[in-house]
């Protein structure tokens, strides 16, 4: 016998996975340029020039062998001291070498910081809307995921949140900005979570984890602070990606990085490292370790997304769409003219138009569109949706 469970995931993808496949299909059938594919959180604007010469440097001036082969299971020593001393100086956190574990992106960091962090039981919190690959990391460990409604303005309902903590629960994710819905938490309400826990895990007896899924953190287009979650709670541990920041999705790198003001932080390090190993994610890409650390506090060109993210809202709002403004990230949220987000997607697919519903990420009557893609998709897609709006309107 096989495993049923991952046979039922692997004979099913995600529904993002699903509309990028079937947007594939219709661009051999009427033209790429006739599809408007807005499903997939792929970034859209080149990495900075400096990802291409370091490289290029390293493949140049880098010993070939030490290059390309392993580093210390939990990443590069000279690595994770350099994202040591870039998160002080950054964000005025403690965190040394020695509590940084590299990644092959941030879903590995989820994977390995869920498999660390809990055990067969345990109950771990999620904020709608939500990426929906939580549940799936969180149910391969037997941990049930339990979610807390939003407000209207898509902050977490701290009521709600305050009335599902429960013994069982063992930690809280935060996604912010926020993906589907790119809003960012405001320092209220991160303060707000951290003093709830604060006051459940002495009612409890345990420590109660944040894990904070940050690989959008850079991409904001107002002045706002991100708050930097290690600064307002101990019990907290950071799985960061430079896929968004940098542009290089498919190079799979990032890290964890734990606070060394948590409660016996030495041993969650430990477990970290010891959930890597159990799921094969140790000794992250080589090569791209070292890019990484060169390129510490660059960001590509996020203007584009601005761009795009104020033409595309502004006309939404005129065809009648309710749209939440997106503050970060590259996702425009909109609420769907009709009850069923499902059902106003096939109407979409008319129009050639490729969303994604929200059903999945706990927020059913909403889409998802990622417009990190090029502003003339974005241009050429504008009547589709005004078609659109006026036959759900009828």
């Amino acid at each position: 016998m096989i495993n049923e469970a991952m046979k039922e995931l692997g004979n099913k993808r995600s529904i993002i996975r699903e509309i990028f496949e079937y947007s594939k299909q219709r661009e051999k059938i009427v033209g790429k340029e006739n599809v408007f594919n807005f499903s997939i959180g792929n970034p859209s604007v080149p990495a900075p020039e400096i990802v291409n010469k370091t490289i290029a440097d390293l493949a140049h001036n880098f010993n070939s062998i030490e290059l390309h082969g392993y580093t210390s299971a939990q990443g590069d020593i000279e690595v994770r001291s350099a994202i040591s001393q870039y998160i002080k100086n950054q964000y005025g956190a403690d965190v040394s070498a020695s509590h940084i574990y590299m990644t092959t992106g941030a879903a590995a960091g989820l994977a390995i910081s869920f498999k660390a962090l809990c055990v067969n039981d345990d109950e771990m919190i999620i904020f709608a809307p939500y990426f929906p690959e939580y549940r799936v990391f969180a149910s391969v460990n037997g941990v049930k995921t339990v979610s807390v409604n939003p407000l209207e303005n898509l902050q977490p309902d701290l009521e709600d949140f305050k009335a599902k903590i429960s013994p069982k629960t063992k930690a809280v994710v935060i996604n912010s900005p926020n993906n589907p819905s790119g809003v960012i938490y405001t320092q209220e309400t991160i303060k707000d979570i951290c003093s709830i826990l604060t006051q459940k895990q002495k009612e409890y007896g345990h420590p109660i984890y944040i894990i904070s899924d940050e690989p959008y953190r850079e991409l904001v287009y107002e002045d706002i602070n991100v708050p930097y979650i290690l600064n307002y709670y101990n019990n907290a541990l950071i799985c960061y990606s430079f896929s968004k920041s940098l542009s290089i999705p498919g190079e799979r790198i990032g890290y964890i990085a734990v606070n060394p003001n948590m409660e016996n932080c030495n041993d969650v390090y430990a477990a970290v490292c010891g959930a890597g190993r159990a799921l094969g994610y140790v000794c992250a890409p080589s090569l791209f370790q070292r890019v990484a650390a060169k390129c510490l506090g660059e960001v590509a060109d996020t203007s584009i997304y601005k761009t795009n993210r104020d033409l595309l809202y502004n006309a939404l709002k005129e065809y009648g769409y309710d749209c939440v403004y997106p503050d970060g990230a590259f996702y425009l949220f909109v609420k769907t003219p009709i009850a069923d987000a499902g059902q106003f997607c096939e109407k979409a697919k008319k129009y050639e138009l490729m969303l994604v519903p929200a059903d999945s990420f706990g927020a059913p009557g909403y889409v998802r569109i990622a417009y990190c893609v090029t502003t003339q998709q974005i241009e050429r897609s504008l009547p589709a949706f005004k078609k659109l709006a006026q036959e759900c309107r009828q």
